[in-house]
């Protein structure tokens, strides 16, 4: 079995996010995205057999505004929205919903669910339960909030219909509400984030730290039912651990694939896929602490890391370094005005001008391996330019939730990996993830607190670029994308490629994501 480099996958991915990103307050000149026929066939058999995957991440919130990696994955499976994404290529297909919203002026439409839709418990789904989930997915408390700032309300029309107004035309709709993802209004946070219900083509049998098991939803009556009688979900966060399961047969699909190790899973006969993506590994500073105020002293990081360097060695030559804080795939990218070409004395000249030189810091990485794997060059290369690093590890949980989460955080670098595109891909969800006005800004980075006219701009060409169509709306974009990069508040690497390996000998159906995560809906075994 070969590697598919997917040497044209990059274009096929920019054709696909060219469907996607549209419109006039979509946010480029691509035309609006086609409804696609699915994830994959839709062929009405008896569920058989079993498929086992080995998963990188971990988690305990499997609710429907989680931001786990993991969790995301495997409530592709389990709920739905109105509107639902084919991960590999990102075209929309209509879920709960029975098809298209149905305009009824330039700022009102209206949605109708799937006849006979039913929730896993039997329950009939309502037009007060997508209601409900809507609130939830906005509440002021909820990350999500920021993808919706194009919409006024969301309101009962009858039991099966919601009604849709906007505060501006918005041709992204439908992508847009695929984050919407339905479960029953009684559900309480605690319940949906210990096991939630859905409408999906599974239904959640059990949830362990160290095993998620779906089976058939008999009450699914939507396209795409399940071909298989049980998923299972291996967490397996250790590289070592997750390659000796493919290897040994326990698993039969495995995410996030080491480049080192592409070629022994080949040599079993396992398929082996790259497809460039949109994570990344970026850099984030305390703003809140001197000299990280100063965006001279962010650059001087970037510039000191010799980031090609990185992708050779630690990445095995796959990522693409960055040159925006866009991939080049996406039809919206515009390389920056500031570059961060690996440049010694350039970065010492940026500490002396800032007044910074002769630092001390603690440079606080996620645990994950292959970010672990980046650390040694990372802290050679600014110990090369006179700043002693020293470095902490630690899950992403107990980062976020002891380190950055919290008030006046003390932190000073943070080194993590970020790959919002499981929302979207348009620019709108990407860039605002990290910059708009949210935890990222109000807590993080403290970007919002400590240097307001900076981030107002932002949120004014972010606010601005949605609502344009075409050369305009690219001209924002690029503003957005030249802000960022000079600011570098939070600011990737590189952006690498989603490995993905699986036996196509017993698998039917395989489309490997660029995103995090593994989508097996309508996969079923040979």
């Amino acid at each position: 079995m070969r590697l598919r480099k997917h040497v044209t996958a990059g274009a096929a991915l920019m054709a696909s996010a060219v469907l996607l990103l549209s419109g006039c307050g979509g946010s480029n000149t691509a035309a609006p995205a086609q409804q696609s026929d699915g994830p994959a066939s839709t062929e009405s058999t008896a569920p058989t057999g079993e498929i086992n995957l080995g998963v990188a991440y971990e988690t305990t919130d499997y609710g429907p505004i989680t931001t786990s990696a993991l969790a995301m994955g495997t409530n592709w499976h389990v709920l739905e929205g109105l509107y639902q994404f084919d991960m590999a290529d990102y075209s929309v297909h209509p879920a709960l919903a029975a098809g298209d919203p149905v305009e009824v002026s330039d700022l009102v439409y209206e949605v109708a669910l799937r006849d006979g839709a039913k929730f896993s418990d039997g329950t009939d789904v309502t037009a007060d339960d997508v209601v409900a989930a809507y609130e939830r997915t906005t509440d002021d408390k909820s990350i999500y909030k920021q993808f919706f700032d194009f919409v006024k309300s969301v309101s009962v029309k009858d039991a099966t219909t919601v009604t849709i107004e906007l505060n501006y035309p918005f041709t992204s709709l439908k992508e847009r509400f695929t984050n919407v993802k339905v479960v029953p209004a009684a559900m309480d946070a605690d319940a949906l984030k210990a096991q939630p219900v859905g409408t999906g083509p599974f239904k959640y049998e059990s949830i362990t730290p160290t095993e998620v098991t779906a089976v058939p939803n008999e009450h699914y009556n939507g396209e795409f039912p399940a071909k298989v009688e049980r998923m299972r979900w291996h967490v397996l966060k250790d590289d070592s651990a997750r390659l000796a399961a493919a290897l040994d047969g326990t698993t039969d699909i495995m995410e996030a694939v080491p480049a080192t190790t592409i070629s022994e899973l080949e040599a079993t006969g396992w398929t082996v896929d790259a497809v460039p993506g949109y994570g990344n590994p970026f850099l984030m500073f305390n703003t809140a602490k001197e000299p990280f105020n100063n965006n001279k002293v962010r650059q001087a990081f970037h510039t000191a890391i010799d980031t090609q360097k990185l992708i050779d060695t630690a990445m095995e030559g796959q990522a693409v370094e960055a040159t925006s804080f866009l991939p080049e795939s996406n039809p919206s990218y515009s390389k920056a005005a500031t570059q961060f070409t690996y440049d010694k004395d350039k970065a010492k000249a940026l500490l002396d001008e800032a007044g910074a030189s002769g630092l001390e810091i603690n440079l606080v990485t996620t645990d994950h391996p292959w970010v672990a794997n980046l650390v040694p060059q990372i802290k050679a290369d600014l110990e090369a330019i006179g700043i002693t690093v020293n470095h902490t590890a630690m899950a992403s949980s107990d980062l976020y939730g002891n380190v950055t989460d919290v008030d006046n955080p003390t932190y000073d670098v943070v080194l993590a990996p970020g790959d919002p595109s499981v929302f979207g891909t348009d620019p709108g969800i990407i860039l605002s993830w990290w910059n708009a006005d949210n935890v990222w800004t109000q807590k993080r980075s403290q970007w919002k607190n400590t240097d307001p006219e900076n981030f107002e701009k932002f949120q004014t060409i972010l606010a601005e670029a949605v609502q344009l169509d075409g050369d305009a709306a690219k001209a924002k974009w690029a503003e957005a994308q030249d802000l960022l990069a000079e600011q570098a508040v939070v600011y990737p690497l590189f952006h690498r490629n989603m490995i993905t390996a699986y036996n196509g000998d017993k698998l039917d159906g395989v489309k490997p994501i660029a995103s995090t995560g593994l989508e097996l809906v309508g996969v079923g075994l040979k």
